[in-house]
Formats: C-alpha cells, structure tokens, sequence
C-alpha cells in the first residue's frame, strides 16, 4: 500500500510538473536547428518563421545551421535533444520522404523519432537548362534527349537529394537516358550549370530564378500542380504532358518525440500564427515559397504520401546513400 501511494503521490508531482512546465513555456530561448548551410533558401524560410514565432513567444527563437546528409543531420541532432521545446528543426523532403529509402545509415525515423509540428512552406521546382542547349520546351529537352542519348547531363544538389530524384522521376516518365552528375549542394551544381559543364538540372525556383530572368538558363517546365508566381509564362509539367513529374521541395517543422501536448500546442499555435501572417506570407512569396501551415495529424498524412511517392522511385532506380 505504501509503494502504491509513493507511486501516486509521484504521478500527481510529475503531472504537476509537467503542467507548470507548459504554463511557463518559453522560459528562456528557443533553438531552431535549420539543416543546410546560412543563406540558403531553408535558411531564408526558417529565419522568417522563427521571427514570428519569437513574436508570439515573446522569447528569441534563435538559428543554429547545422548541414550534411541531404538535411538529415540537424534533424537527427534535434531528434536526439530533450523533448522540452528547446529544440526543434526544419525538415525537408530530402530527410523525411526519401532518405528513409535512400540513405543506407538514417540515423532517425521520421515516423518514430520525431513530433510531427506543421509544414512550413512548399517551394515549386523548375525543369532548366543552359542557354546554349538548343531547346526551348520540354518537349524539345525530351526530343533532344532521346536523339542524344547518354549526352545530356543534369546536376543535382547531391545523391539523395529531391534534385535528385527529380531527375530519375523525369528519366523514367519520360522514358529518356539523362547522366546525374552530383554536387555538394545547389549553389555549385547551378554554378556549373550556368557554366555550362552540366546541360539540365532541376531545382527550387528561388535558387535559379536570378539566373533566368538574366537569360543564362531557360525554364522550361514547373514541377508543380500549379505554375509559379514568379515565372507566371512557364508550363507545368501536367501542362507539358508529364502530370507524375512532379518534385515540390517542402519543409516542415519538428521537435523531438515525447514532446508534452500541452508544449506542442503552444508551439504549434505560435507557428500557425507566423505562417498565417501577412508578412510571412509576402517574404515566402518573395522566394517562391507558399507558405503551408497544417495541423500535426494533416503533416502526418502528406508524410506518408509523399514518402510512397519517392520511395517507389528510389526502388526503381535501385538507389541507395551510404
């Protein structure tokens, strides 16, 4: 009996605790782990996003850039912190979609280790090439590839990336033999791009878009259901014919899992609010992002599709990521 009671008496305490805890929460300052390098668009999303939820915290919600394995190594870093709110991180398709079929070591389970929080932001792809290449639809680019096969190379922010994949998912829809040739992240693989040493490529429309209004790559197709605002003139690939060709980056929002509901409310409310916001939604749009805010049961949902989504072009293609 006196176990028993012990044993209750320490239930209530921690309960208590735990309430106190939530009611309390944020007490000091909020670590957001971004998973790719400062500067870049994840960087550029995830900075506007903790502004808001700074505001709505009243606490300062500060960035910690932590890169490598396609953006799985901040999340894993986060994944492995306390389940208190103090750490929580962005989330991109590359980490949670496909590298639980594509990398050979995933440190974590996006359905296991983590609490699922809200997406964030979708950000359209765009089917490009160099200027020099001597097409202009992609209907031509797929002409031209199957005249040329072996000879057109794209480039890719890396093996695993959705730059990738979007590529292969391209490759296989469009029955076409087009040669991957990887980078260590966007920025030189559309270097290289506008160089000309690769022909085609794939990636978010704010990491080229400068590079198309300046005419040294060609849109040729949005990877998309919908176009982009910032390239109103260019045709999805569903326009184009190709509606399974479709490559939309996102990034979400998570925190360790164990996470106290009461804690997860709190946070949850604070992002929607951010990503609700009028501001918010005016400086994603300046990078092509939309802004996408969702309950943590609708984020569960998208994760599983867009996981049998490119999970079946990861086994097709016989990918694997050591």
């Amino acid at each position: 009996m006196k176990i028993l009671i012990r044993w209750l008496v320490f239930v209530v305490a921690a309960c208590a605790l735990s309430s106190l805890g939530a009611q309390t929460y944020p007490s000091r300052p909020v670590r957001l782990i971004v998973p790719f390098p400062a500067g870049g668009p994840a960087d550029i999303f995830g900075r506007f996003v903790a502004q808001g939820m700074a505001a709505q915290f009243g606490q300062a919600v500060v960035i910690e850039n932590v890169s490598g394995m396609s953006g799985a190594l901040g999340v894993d870093r986060a994944a492995k912190s306390p389940p208190d709110g103090y750490t929580l991180s962005l989330i991109s398709s590359s980490a949670a979609s496909i590298g639980p079929f594509a990398i050979a070591k995933m440190p974590f389970d996006p359905g296991k280790d983590l609490t699922l929080i809200t997406t964030l932001v979708r950000v359209p792809e765009v089917i490009v090439v160099n200027a020099s290449l001597p097409v202009n639809t992609l209907a031509e680019l797929i002409a031209h590839a199957k005249t040329n096969p072996g000879r057109v190379n794209y480039g890719s922010a890396g093996p695993g990336s959705i730059t990738h994949l979007a590529g292969e998912l391209l490759k296989v829809e469009a029955g076409i033999d087009i040669v991957h040739v990887p980078y260590k992240g966007a920025a030189p693989a559309v270097t290289d791009l506008v160089g000309g040493q690769v022909q085609m490529g794939i990636f978010d429309v704010p990491v080229v878009l400068p590079h198309i209004r300046t005419g040294k790559l060609k849109a040729l197709a949005i990877t998309s259901f919908k176009r982009s605002p910032n390239l109103p003139e260019v045709k999805t690939t569903a326009e184009e014919g190709y509606p399974r060709v479709l490559s939309d980056n996102w990034y979400g929002l998570v925190g360790p899992v164990g996470m106290p509901q009461a804690i997860l409310k709190r946070i949850h409310a604070a992002a929607i609010a951010a990503l609700n916001s009028a501001e918010l939604i005016e400086q994603y749009a300046k990078v092509s992002g939309v802004a996408m805010p969702s309950s943590p049961e609708e984020f569960a949902v998208y994760l599983v599709q867009d996981q049998a989504k490119w999970g079946k072009v990861v086994k097709t293609i016989g990918f694997k990521a050591e």
